[in-house]
């Protein structure tokens, strides 16, 4: 991702403060002090005078709790920070880093705990340190973000003592922050380093002769006899008095919009495919292995919803797009639109976009797509290819989106993509072994049969509409935009 540390939540620092009027407590030695002092009770068993003796043995462990509770520095001598190392992404995890700063005269042994949300950490960091006088103690914990959006972190809470550990004292320092949880971000990476690879390889095939399927023209050279006739160029033919053919290559400068369906569907969870897919970039007529590039998928995640691979995968097609010359824009909604970017470039458009897409919240209504379509067809009327994220309702009548997407094919070139039931895929393939199973197999199956019917109108109205598994979303979409940009078909 373009300059990430711009993304990175601000370093926390505040001196730590009292919680409470009564801010101390008693550490365990007192209580063992306490303890040992009924040794006194078999004595004044047979003289009661002894129980005096008990009296002053507590008294002076009370004297000594409080001795122990001056000498510890008041709770503004505790600096506390917080501090990111990179941007917390979406399932991913990430390290955040506590330093604790005791500018008193005495060490200190200092409990702990940082207060954070469970969806961005399962378990409430804790630790013990020993801060040497005018010294420095560090932490780190892992982070694991399971939620996109804003998340409120917290206040961190000390308690700390004295070697002696008679009495200690209970502070917190106000580190609350909001943290933006961002979709994936190595993904897009990972498909940067593997569009260089492509380009290195259209650079080799330019060296060995073989034109392009592009058609922006480059430049000039001497008629060869694999060359189209359409490509001669007859006025340099004429100048020259010999064939002269045009050299084409990918068209840039093009527009590419993402419209990233927010609404109820997408609120459904399922896991990526067992086995990880291979990420091939197949142009038109040839095979991956004639390529020689691949990028293995990321390991099985945890069950997120289909909205949030929507979302890693817009984020990702974005960024190969950008880096290809493209224009990028991006439209989320729900039952309202969420966010519409015009199309630009840019780093400064892409962090736009990251922001965009990490605030884009799930809803529990049906999505108004026929706003979405309304909204790019008025607002942008220059040809472009429109990747359109959704799922299709099981319903018997036609899907609002199939009719919505409908009205774009005339004007945009439209890449309909529907994110799949890999459980439902299963249920297909697997042969059923009893009724109950049998009756399953039917309705999953006519469940499959009737969503690629509708995949099937819409490619015969001219989009190109298919169904991917959530776990192979970024990379199918990254490949078929790369087709559509050799073939050049937009």
């Amino acid at each position: 991702m373009s300059e990430p540390r711009r993304l990175i939540p601000t370093t926390m620092s505040a001196p730590a403060k009292g919680t409470r009027r009564w801010t101390g407590a008693f550490q365990s030695r007192f209580f063992l002090a306490l303890l040992l002092g009924l040794a006194w009770i078999g004595p004044a068993w047979w003289n009661h005078r002894l129980l005096y003796a008990l009296l002053a043995w507590d008294g002076a462990v009370i004297v000594a709790w409080l001795i122990d509770f001056r000498r510890l520095p008041a709770a503004q001598a505790i600096q506390v920070s917080r501090r990111w190392s990179e941007p917390p992404s979406l399932n991913l995890d990430s390290q955040v880093e506590l330093l604790v700063e005791n500018n008193s005269p005495r060490p200190l042994k200092i409990h702990v705990e940082d207060d954070l949300p469970p969806t961005l950490c399962g378990k409430l960091p804790r630790f013990n340190l020993t801060v040497a006088a005018r010294g420095i103690a560090r932490a780190s914990y892992v982070i694991h973000p399971t939620t996109r959006g804003d998340l409120k972190a917290g206040r961190i809470f000390a308690r700390y003592h004295s070697p002696v550990r008679f009495a200690e004292r209970w502070a917190a320092a106000d580190l609350s922050q909001t943290v933006r949880i961002f979709p994936n971000l190595r993904e897009p990476q990972r498909f940067t380093l593997y569009l260089l690879r492509s380009r290195q390889i259209e650079q080799e095939k330019r060296l060995k002769r073989l034109i392009g399927r592009g058609r922006e023209f480059e430049s000039l050279r001497e008629y060869r006899e694999s060359d189209e006739i359409r490509d001669i160029s007859w006025p340099a033919t004429a100048r020259h008095r010999k064939l002269i053919s045009k050299v084409y290559q990918v068209e840039r400068s093009q527009s590419v919009f993402l419209m990233v369906d927010a609404g109820r569907l997408m609120l459904a969870r399922t896991r990526p495919p067992r086995a990880p897919a291979e990420l091939y970039w197949k142009p038109h007529g040839e095979s991956a292995s004639a390529q020689g590039v691949s990028i293995s998928s990321s390991t099985v995640f945890p069950p997120l919803m289909k909205l949030d691979y929507a979302v890693n995968a817009a984020l990702s097609l974005a960024h190969v797009a950008l880096h290809s010359g493209d224009t990028t824009g991006l439209v989320a909604y729900g039952r309202k639109l969420q966010s519409f970017l015009p199309a630009a470039r840019g780093a400064a458009h892409l962090r736009n976009i990251v922001e965009r897409l990490a605030l884009v919240s799930g809803e529990s209504l049906e999505a108004n797509h026929a706003l979405a379509a309304d909204s790019l067809m008025t607002r942008h009327r220059r040809r472009s290819l429109v990747v359109w994220i959704t799922d299709l309702a099981e319903t018997a009548a036609t899907p609002e989106v199939i009719e919505a997407a409908s009205r774009l094919v005339g004007r945009h070139l439209v890449l309909f993509a529907v994110v799949g039931e890999p459980e439902m895929r299963e249920l297909v393939g697997r042969r059923p072994d009893s009724i109950a199973r049998m009756y399953q197999y039917v309705a999953a199956q006519e469940i499959v049969q009737r969503r690629e019917i509708l995949l099937r109108r819409m490619r015969e109205q001219g989009a190109l509409a298919m169904e991917f598994l959530p776990g192979q979303l970024s990379s199918e979409l990254v490949n078929h935009y790369l087709q559509i940009k050799s073939r050049g078909l937009l």
